[in-house]
């Protein structure tokens, strides 16, 4: 994607492209939180030049750089260390601006216009730059001003009411899911943008909250609401409408099944060794076994309380019915299919030192892996990233020693 909207006397303050697919896009990254960087993270790791701009590491904001969540969150990223409160930091932004393809940011509505970086004010400096927004509930509306999280847009948005086991009470998901899917929304909304301005010539302002992205994650539980009226309840580990798919014990701790369906139902029975289970009209559909839920998983916990996880998980799967362990968190990393698929890349920190770090989910047969640099220092490439803006080693010195760049 060409940078037409780049000012002629301006060298391009990114490094040529390289042969991964975003290599020609220059990325703002003004995020904080998990939510921003998410979507951020995407671009960098297909290839775009991302320069996050973050406070001088005197700043109380600046955050622990050797966290494993930040070095998690903000790999293959360059870092300049600009105070945007000065009006000199935000002259550095605007410049940047000027040649940048993408801005994404998550700040509350006034604090973006009070440091210069609004859609009005970007989109007059560069028209063709493309903005990404992530707010807690909405650019408008009577929740606007609120600042969110996500803990409380898993309780407005639904999540927790169907998380959890019957009679329990509302439960949080095991990881910041709003954020997540909100950051992943929102790249795919940047892309879509960046497609269209092949065709336009302009940019657009693209935007979605955590309370949205929450909703949408609902998926077919908000429908049940919005097209019957049928409220979800809780329903634990046992999937909300089909049956048995859920998590058992076993001789030696817990699986999970999923053996809702015709054939894969009378494999099932047949494996676990209960074949009346298939004449017992309770039984006889996916939803009647839901509905029946108790009885049958009490029957499928007798059975298989006789062997040990392995054992089931190979017999099953030997015969086409989905099955597999509950693991921990290092259980997965020494899983032979993930060890396979090379998730945890390795990298070296300047200062932390060898790291593993979870590459992309996403695999695009030939294009090299999304790993490339770990995440930066505070201010790590100001200088670098100042120089090829244009200015003069005198003016990059000046704005170090009145404190705007670090």
């Amino acid at each position: 994607m060409n940078q037409t909207s780049s000012p002629s006397d301006l060298p391009p303050s990114h490094p040529p492209p390289s042969d991964l697919p975003l290599s020609d896009l220059l990325v703002i990254d003004l995020t904080i939180a998990r939510a921003g960087p998410t979507a951020v993270r995407q671009l960098a790791d297909w290839g775009a030049d991302v320069i996050r701009i973050e406070p001088p590491l005197a700043s109380p904001t600046a955050g622990n750089h050797h966290s494993p969540d930040y070095l998690n969150l903000h790999r293959n990223k360059r870092s300049l260390a600009l105070d945007l409160k000065r009006p000199e930091g935000r002259a550095v932004l605007h410049r940047l601006v000027g040649s940048a393809d993408v801005l994404v940011e998550n700040m509350r509505t006034p604090v973006k216009h009070r440091l210069g970086f609004d859609w009005e004010t970007v989109s007059a400096l560069n028209p063709r730059l493309v903005m990404g927004s992530i707010s807690g509930f909405g650019q408008t509306g009577p929740y606007a001003e609120r600042g969110g999280v996500d803990q409380i847009a898993q309780g407005m948005g639904g999540m927790m009411s169907i998380t959890g086991l019957p009679g329990q009470g509302p439960v949080r998901a095991g990881v910041a899911i709003s954020d997540v899917t909100a950051g992943l929304q929102l790249a795919v909304g940047i892309l879509v943008a960046l497609h269209e301005r092949e065709t336009t010539g302009r940019g657009r302002w693209v935007h979605t909250s955590l309370l949205e992205s929450m909703i949408g994650m609902l998926d077919f539980q908000a429908a049940r609401w919005t097209v019957e009226r049928d409220l979800p309840p809780q329903a634990g580990n046992d999937h909300p409408t089909q049956g048995p798919m859920g998590m058992y014990r076993t001789a030696d701790g817990h699986m999970n099944i999923a053996a809702p369906w015709g054939r894969i139902w009378r494999r099932f029975c047949e494996v676990i060794e209960r074949p009346g289970l298939l004449t017992d009209g309770r039984f006889a559909t996916p939803v009647d076994r839901s509905a029946n839920r108790e009885e049958l998983n009490g029957q499928i916990t007798e059975a298989l309380s006789t062997r040990t996880t392995a054992d089931w998980v190979i017999a099953m799967n030997e015969v086409g019915i989905p099955a597999g362990p509950v693991n921990n968190v290092a259980e997965t990393f020494a899983d032979p299919q993930v060890e396979h698929l090379g998730v945890a890349v390795a990298v070296e920190h300047d200062t932390v030192g060898p790291i593993e770090i979870i590459r992309n989910a996403t695999n695009i047969d030939g294009v090299p892996s999304s790993i490339r640099r770990p995440s930066p220092d505070v201010g790590q490439h100001s200088k670098e990233i100042l120089d090829g803006l244009g200015l003069t080693a005198t003016e990059i010195d000046d704005l170090v020693d009145q404190g705007v760049v670090q």
